[in-house]
């Protein structure tokens, strides 16, 4: 590392580094710096890496030690990652395929959105844990040279040099400090990114959904039971099977979202005002379970059985944010870390991995020219954000479906939804919802490791 380069240290205080690391750090070279294992930072590794750069990849867990929620695929993602060659092994690792959206009330179908319509192969959503996606994506990258991965370690500055550009960060790990050097940084580290603070960008936050979500996961079988026979494909209500699909259950202005996971098990969200909760879980556990065994009949049985203390349950404080800048000299910011968004419609997946397939040409061609400036990194930004500008508006709109109340929301807009079901409008709505930008296509013109992945017949 060159003289004269300064780094945020531990407190955010500024420590000067002299050659050869003179702080004591260890020090590592690279071409890009990935802060953060996710979908969006694991993407964009193997896409630069399949272009000929150097990448290592740093992340604060080890082995996917987290706890993960979002596991819906958009048709989207799964056409991304099947040309990335990655969908087939994850697919493999389990999963359950989804072929309906439907909003309920009570018995009464209010918005029924079938994925069949799609082209196929990927007309479907599907439920995969996220560590299925990310093991994958990891077997990939280790096939290539030049890939680097730091496991448990967390980046607690930002190296720069003395014009102010990020050129690295500064990571502690169980074997002590270290400094890697990078001729650019992304930061691909969540909704809480530290790489955006330590930048000093501001998240952006905004409260337009004014919601949290209640999540909890109930095991659809026998404790330990894996995915066998028809209880892994729908359950029992009144005597009639539920399919399995991704549902949103009605109920008093606080809609439950429901889906299979594999093996064997399901995800819940009850969303619900913001701060509400407070007031209702002071009722006692017990009216915590009857609120939410009236809103999801179907899965009353199973909430009643497993849902023993108030550790079974995670709050969730859900947002929109878009930071005030996605790039610095050095630094760009992708996925969650630039835009953040609610869990209705399951994007969050999808926008992180689009991120991904936009940012890979912006980088090579910022790389190649040696101009990893603000202004050149923030061409990402240029052809993003009108996407994401795009699926937040119609998340506000899906979110005012869900919550709204009275005739219009029960009666008038159930038979408008069926009627836009025969028309343009319909289809160029799912369109935005299963793919966002139908035009993003990954840039196999960048790569330099040979033939270029295809499609293994009948993977989907």
């Amino acid at each position: 590392m060159e003289a004269g380069r300064v780094a945020a240290g531990p407190s955010g205080s500024a420590v000067r580094t002299e050659p050869g690391g003179g702080t004591g750090a260890g020090l590592t070279q690279t071409d890009v710096c990935i802060v953060g294992a996710g979908p969006a930072g694991l993407v964009l590794a193997l896409l630069l890496l399949k272009s000929g750069l150097r990448v290592t990849v740093v992340e604060k867990t080890a082995g996917h030690r987290r706890e993960f929620r979002g596991e819906i695929l958009q048709p989207g993602a799964l056409a991304l990652l099947d040309r990335l060659g990655v969908l087939a092994g994850a697919k493999d690792r389990g999963c359950h395929p989804h072929q309906r959206f439907r909003l309920v009330e009570g018995d009464r179908v209010l918005l029924d959105i079938d994925y069949q319509v799609l082209p196929a192969p990927h007309n479907h959503l599907l439920s995969i844990p996220q560590a299925h996606v990310l093991d994958q994506l990891l077997v990939e990258c280790r096939k290539l040279p030049g890939f680097a991965l730091l496991a448990g370690w967390r980046v607690n500055g930002l190296v720069r040099d003395g014009a102010g550009r990020v050129t690295g960060v500064r990571a502690a790990g169980a074997d002590g400090v270290r400094d890697m050097a990078a001729r650019v940084v992304v930061a691909a580290d969540g909704r809480f990114s530290k790489v955006r603070a330590l930048a000093g960008i501001e998240a952006g936050r905004s409260d337009v959904f004014d919601q949290d979500v209640l999540w909890f996961k109930l095991n659809q079988g026998a404790p330990g039971e894996q995915a066998a026979g028809p209880r892994a494909e729908r359950v029992s209500w009144a005597g009639q099977a539920v399919e399995r699909d991704v549902r949103v259950f009605r109920a008093s202005g606080s809609p439950v979202l429901v889906y299979h996971s594999y093996p064997d098990r399901l995800q819940i969200g009850w969303t619900l005002p913001h701060r509400s909760y407070t007031r209702i879980a002071g009722q006692g556990l017990g009216h915590v379970k009857d609120r939410l065994m009236a809103a999801a009949p179907p899965y009353a049985d199973l909430i009643r059985d497993q849902i023993r203390t108030a550790n079974d349950l995670s709050l969730l404080d859900v947002f929109s944010g878009r930071a005030e800048r996605w790039a610095q000299d050095g630094l760009l910011l992708i996925g969650d870390a630039a835009h953040t968004h609610g869990p209705i419609g399951a994007q969050g997946i999808n926008l992180a991995i689009q991120d991904a397939v936009v940012a890979h040409p912006v980088l090579v061609s910022a790389l190649a020219a040696g101009d990893t400036g603000a202004a050149s990194l923030a061409d990402f930004e240029r052809r993003r954000a009108p996407d994401i500008d795009r699926v937040m508006r119609v998340q506000r709109l899906q979110s005012k479906a869900m919550l709204s109340h009275g005739t219009l929301a029960t009666q008038v807009r159930p038979r408008l939804a069926r009627l836009l079901r025969h028309t343009p409008l319909y289809r160029k709505v799912l369109d935005v919802i299963a793919f966002g930008n139908p035009a993003i296509r990954i840039s196999e013109e960048c790569f330099t490791d040979g033939p270029r992945p295809r499609r293994r017949p009948g993977t989907d």
